[in-house]
């Protein structure tokens, strides 16, 4: 599993941050993290083994989808190819309470 970050310290650290938004175009509708990119979880998988993501490399990266899940999926396959990445612990859920 990938590390996690609260969304109140991401909220007070987001600058440091690419966010990448792993949920499905669909999902959207329920609101975004301002500055945060869209791509769903396969994309971002297959963008990261590609090499298309190779500009991010030297930025810590924050996923998130609905709830945890699939941010932690994509953290972890973007560590795995030598990113430096972090999943938002509850994703947007914890985001719009924070």
């Amino acid at each position: 599993m990938a590390q996690t970050i609260s969304a109140k310290d991401l909220k007070a650290r987001k600058q440091e941050f690419a966010i990448i938004d792993v949920r499905e175009s669909d999902e959207l509708a329920q609101g975004v993290i301002e500055g945060s990119t869209h791509m769903p979880l396969g994309a971002v998988i297959r963008n990261a083994k590609k090499g298309k993501l190779d500009h991010l490399k030297e930025k810590k990266i924050c996923t998130h989808c609905s709830a945890g899940y699939r941010g932690n999926m994509a953290a972890d396959e973007l560590n795995k190819v030598g990113f430096q990445a972090v999943n938002l612990e509850g994703g947007f859920e914890a985001w719009s309470k924070a």
